[in-house]
């Protein structure tokens, strides 16, 4: 995932809550109520995560951001996880607020959305709004929150390197290494620093090849596994995309 994922620390900014009418998302990080509308389906394809679930069984991939903006280098990694995983679907869930970014350069919310939306296929990568829509900011209760409202799907957090390494700045970070699955894909400048960083150290010993990462049946006894997910690296960037197009948006 892109820096921050559903990225989260000990110290967040106060966010505002969804706004409760339409029109564009402010700077502010307020999402506008029909910013879903934005991301609907397109023929054949799928319908975004529905804020109350189903009971459907899926093995799902998480790739969270502030898709700030959207660009290939995120659906170059949600095809790799979908093949070496065996993933039936990738949920791109664009982040509301994400507190280890600042907020100076950050798009109104339905921008990004809306990128995200140009990028997935609405098939197997659907683009949704899912944390803004229910609240959630910090990545360990939006993952609780999807377990209860999806209690038939089998998630893996898809993380790139530089968020492996930052790992240990989010809320609870043990709690969701133990809980979820996690897949770490390379990103240019943090793969081998984020493998030798103290995330990966502490969870050395629940490394797993990534066609094993859901082999198992779950076990809420049992530490979750991660994998180390070998890929090209690609060279998009949103910060590069953004000071390129410095004078205007660009996907």
């Amino acid at each position: 995932m892109s820096a921050g994922a559903c990225g989260d620390a000990r110290a967040r900014r106060t966010l505002p809550a969804p706004a409760v009418g339409g029109g564009a998302g402010d700077r502010n990080g307020a999402v506008p109520a029909a910013a879903s509308d934005r991301c609907a389906p397109r023929s054949g394809g799928r319908t975004p995560p529905g804020r109350w679930g189903d009971r459907r069984r899926r093995r799902i991939g998480l790739l969270g951001g502030s898709f700030n903006p959207a660009h290939a280098g995120h659906r170059h990694v949600a095809e790799k996880a979908l093949r070496a995983l065996r993933l039936d679907e990738v949920w791109l869930l664009v982040s509301p607020g994400n507190p280890l970014k600042p907020s100076a350069g950050m798009a109104p919310f339905a921008r990004r959305l809306a990128s995200a939306c140009r990028i997935a296929d609405g098939r197997r990568i659907v683009a949704s709004d899912w944390e803004a829509r229910n609240g959630t900011r910090y990545t360990v209760d939006t993952l609780a929150l999807l377990r209860r409202r999806f209690p038939r799907a089998r998630f893996v957090l898809l993380l790139g390197a530089d968020n492996l390494a930052q790992l240990p700045r989010w809320r609870r970070w043990t709690e969701i290494a133990r809980r979820t699955p996690i897949a770490v894909l390379p990103r240019p400048g943090w793969t081998w620093r984020a493998l030798a960083g103290q995330a990966a150290r502490r969870l050395a010993r629940h490394r797993r090849r990534p066609g094993a990462l859901l082999a198992m049946a779950e076990d809420a006894g049992r530490h979750a596994p991660w994998a180390f997910v070998p890929a090209a690296e690609r060279p998009e960037s949103a910060t590069a995309i953004r000071s390129a197009a410095a004078s205007g948006w660009a996907a």
